[in-house]
């Protein structure tokens, strides 16, 4: 089987590697940021809120710090706003503290605002018009939404006739479009909002993340021991043609383990343990 090496994209500067890594992500421009904390915080009881650091590297390089205070998150998704601001969600909202579930914080690191998108956040990414998409998996029925970054839902999949949506398995966002392929039939899902939703039948099962470049779609992951399958494809009208199959490794030709992946158009991010560098497949190299 064909075996495609990811490219070194960006890594965590080594000041910082002493710090907990609690999520990093890469926003819809090419940076990639980490929320570190000093230390993990404890798997069960109340969270209390506490002081956490995002480290950003630019595209051109850059380092940008941006400390948050009075974080709430356990288990936080994090991206950056267009106007340099940060969201910070919490996948899992409980009735109690369910009013800070997403945090917006503003280019200095102050909460400006916090509400509830609903329990169970599989994906949460940022577009370049500063709208979160949220995708969730099969705990909350909810779907995919997107949100404005004061609260107000301005797209839903209620109503999309998209089948088999229990579980966003996978979410790519470009531009202020979206692509999705949720459990349990993974159609190819295209979302402009305002417009109709493409809905393509798809035969490749269990992809944690897609990407889509003019005619082209690439799936990465699956089950059990296809985990590390990359599987290239054509669009059509109504579907997708499944071509080559490989594997996607790391830049080295060994499998990534435990990861991370975000989806931004033609490109796939994977993160490894122990999560403090950044490597790319692009479906346009």
């Amino acid at each position: 089987m064909q075996k495609t090496a990811l490219v070194p994209y960006t890594r965590l500067p080594r000041a910082h590697h002493d710090c907990h890594v609690l999520t990093s992500t890469v926003d819809a421009f090419g940076a990639a940021h980490w929320l570190l904390a000093e230390r993990a915080p404890a798997p069960r009881g109340v969270v209390r809120p506490f002081d956490a650091l995002v480290v950003s590297v630019h595209a051109d390089g850059n380092v940008g710090l941006t400390g948050l205070s009075a974080v709430q998150a356990r288990w936080p998704h994090l991206d950056r706003l267009p106007d340099g601001g940060f969201v910070v969600a919490a996948a899992r909202a409980r009735r109690d503290d369910a009013v800070h579930q997403v945090q917006i914080f503003d280019e200095s690191g102050r909460e400006t605002t916090a509400f509830s998108v609903g329990d169970a956040i599989e994906h949460m990414l940022v577009d370049e018009a500063g709208h979160l998409w949220v995708g969730h998996f099969d705990e909350n029925p909810d779907g995919i939404n997107r949100w404005s970054a004061t609260g107000r839902r301005t797209w839903t999949s209620d109503g999309a006739r998209i089948p088999g949506l229990l579980d966003c398995y996978a979410l790519n966002v470009s531009g202020t479009a979206a692509w999705a392929c949720p459990y349990t039939d993974f159609p190819l899902v295209e979302i402009h909002p305002g417009r109709p939703v493409k809905v393509r039948a798809n035969t490749v099962r269990g992809a944690h993340a897609v990407a889509v470049h003019g005619e082209r779609v690439a799936f990465y992951g699956g089950y059990g021991e296809e985990r590390d399958r990359l599987v290239h494809g054509a669009l059509t009208a109504t579907s997708i043609q499944p071509a080559e199959v490989g594997l996607l490794t790391l830049p080295d030709g060994t499998p990534p383990g435990r990861r991370r992946a975000v989806a931004r158009g033609s490109r796939i991010y994977v993160q490894a343990e122990p999560f403090t560098a950044w490597n790319v497949f692009d479906l346009n190299g």
